[in-house]
């Protein structure tokens, strides 16, 4: 089956270009496009894509309010945000909010469609720059954020351990080079650990790790 996209963004010469990117695909259907968050929440609503491509700032409502509106929803779809800048200064809210990742808006058609495909098989787009974003957000912020973090000693130690290395920025190759064991087993445990504490995706569970203060900024 087609993965089927929504695109919200007010630029009109933005959503024609993604949406001619897109329906060349054999495997990606654009099936709306709306041009404020609002008429992208009601569309989806209707619609229901399997990813919605958001832009972040718009007339309305705004890219933020958008995904919040949409995830508060039963069975939501995933939100792909976009951007100007890799280092805007919505990254860090718009991942609280819900947000799979990021996708700059002058990428590439080949770019544009890996990244539908990687965010609706239910992986986080993150670049390594976002990431360093977000521990710098926390970092200014100072300290956890959650009021709990019992849900965390559910996890068994070694997946502790894995959480704690993808919160810094480490893929999965790299956390099971660290840890001496094999990448699907990493899978494994991360699957097991985003089942455990209730999240989505890998942006999710960057931002619970820092919240709970199972990390903090400098380890």
């Amino acid at each position: 089956m087609s993965i089927r996209v929504l695109i919200v963004d007010d630029q009109g010469m933005v959503r024609t270009g993604f949406r001619v990117f897109l329906n060349v695909q054999p495997d990606i259907d654009v099936v709306g496009e709306a041009a404020n968050g609002a008429d992208g929440v009601e569309m989806a609503g209707r619609l229901r894509p399997d990813v919605v491509l958001m832009d972040i700032r718009m007339p309305v409502m705004d890219g933020l309010a958008a995904t919040r509106a949409l995830l508060a929803e039963p069975d939501p779809p995933k939100v792909l945000m976009l951007t100007t800048f890799d280092l805007d200064d919505y990254v860090y809210e718009a991942l609280r909010a819900g947000a799979s990742g990021f996708l700059l808006k002058d990428a590439s058609a080949a770019e544009l469609a890996e990244a539908v495909r990687i965010i609706a098989a239910g992986d986080a787009l993150l670049s390594p720059s976002v990431t360093r974003r977000l521990i710098s957000e926390f970092s200014r912020l100072g300290g956890p954020r959650a009021p709990s973090v019992k849900r965390i000693d559910d996890l068994t130690e070694r997946e502790t351990e894995v959480l704690a290395l993808v919160a810094r920025g480490l893929s999965n190759t790299e956390v099971a080079e660290r840890l001496v064991v094999a990448e699907q087993t990493v899978k494994t445990h991360f699957g097991r650990i985003l089942q455990k504490l209730g999240l989505r995706d890998r942006a999710q569970a960057i931002v619970y790790a820092y919240e709970t203060g199972l990390v903090r900024p400098g380890d």
